[in-house]
């Protein structure tokens, strides 16, 4: 099984966090849709896969009109082998959602929504630069609810100038409204972002390590209690519920990206796209991938196992390491989960390493202690 990413490289406005590539000027928007459709049909050959799963991301998909995404699903449909039953996902906002949109999203097997609503809290979405209100937030939320069974919500913690009680409410609303998927992010403070500017010019506070461990330990708790599982560092399902986007990842499963900047793996190679909508579109029009192309050396794979074994429930098995690389590999990861695990950091079941629930929090810093650097 293998899946397809599309990914809509525009939207409305800039979150202040945001350092995907998206543009918020739309009126190239049709041309490159075009040049998707394009680039699905110059790649159709690249999988041979039976396809599970779709993603539209972005930027901000639920933007498109009717026309762009059937143009898109006919392009995909006519070059891959689709299974009857993909989950085929569409990110949106709550600003851009109405009954109207549902119906033909329904009516073309789009079958979850991923709700990109990120806080209840109207002084945090000001913050963060949204273009929704916390009052569209709930009207989107319930239109969903009546819609569709398999759905995700998103939220971002740890938001400067915010506390631990707006998160505590963000989670309740959650909780009352039975969410089967919820997708959780620390706000991070990249490069080049207003974010960041805003940090450095002391507009805003700084974000807080120890409180984005709180609110990120305390959600864990929480939802667990419920029943939840955190079976990635961020995402939490009911059963059944998880997302096979996700997990095709997590797995390491075979996908194709589609779209300016989209991310494609084949197991060993992964191929990216320019980050830029005017190239990607001339490069396209000229028959050729605006492609940049790496080859996992074995090093690499192991790291990235490492890194995704240890965010995910399924844990790292010593005897898959084992059956995969060289002994001086198992040797370098034996040697350094020892003094992890004697610290209740790491804990062995058998034959699975796994992160201890005290530091889930920390789950990336101590994949990378394990890794192998030269």
């Amino acid at each position: 099984m293998a899946s397809i990413y599309i990914h809509i490289p525009f939207c409305k406005k800039a979150c202040h966090y945001c350092d995907y590539h998206f543009s918020t000027t739309l009126k190239s928007k049709d041309l490159i849709i075009k040049s998707i459709c394009d680039e699905i049909k110059l790649r159709s050959s690249e999988l041979n896969d039976a396809i599970d799963s779709i993603y539209f991301g972005g930027g901000t998909p639920s933007i498109l009109n009717k026309s762009n995404i059937s143009a898109i699903l006919n392009t995909i449909y006519d070059s891959f082998h689709i299974k009857r039953s993909a989950e085929i996902t569409i990110e949106c906002n709550p600003d851009d959602i109405n009954s109207d949109k549902i119906k033909f999203w329904k009516a073309n097997n789009l079958n979850r929504v991923s709700l990109g609503i990120q806080s209840f809290n109207d002084s945090d979405l000001k913050l963060m630069n949204r273009s929704h209100s916390s009052e569209q937030a709930l009207f989107s939320l319930d239109l969903v609810k009546q819609n569709f069974e398999n759905f995700s919500l998103d939220l971002i913690y740890g938001i400067p100038n915010s506390s631990f009680d707006k998160w505590k409410k963000n989670l309740q609303i959650l909780i009352e409204n039975d969410i089967p998927h919820i997708s959780t992010y620390a706000l991070t403070v990249e490069p080049k972002t207003a974010l960041k500017k805003l940090i450095e010019n002391k507009k805003i506070d700084k974000i807080s390590d120890t409180d984005q461990r709180v609110q990120y330990d305390f959600t864990f708790k929480t939802l667990s209690d419920l029943g939840y599982t955190n079976y990635e560092f961020s995402s939490y399902s009911k059963p059944g519920f998880e997302c096979q986007n996700n997990l095709g990842y997590w797995n390491r499963k075979k996908y194709l990206g589609f779209g300016p900047s989209a991310h494609s793996f084949d197991g060993e190679i992964r191929k990216w796209n320019i980050s830029n909508n005017q190239l990607y579109h001339a490069s396209i029009e000229s028959g050729k991938l605006p492609l940049k192309v790496e080859s996992l050396s074995e090093k690499d794979i192991y790291n990235e196992i490492v890194m995704i074994g240890l965010r995910r429930s399924t844990g790292i098995n010593i005897d898959e390491l084992k059956s995969k690389f060289d002994k001086k590999y198992v040797h370098h990861f034996l040697k350094e989960i020892s003094l992890k695990i004697s610290k209740g950091i790491l804990e062995k079941k058998e034959n699975i390493i796994y992160t201890c629930d005290d530091y889930k929090f920390m789950t990336d810093g101590i994949a990378s202690d394990l890794f192998i650097t030269d």
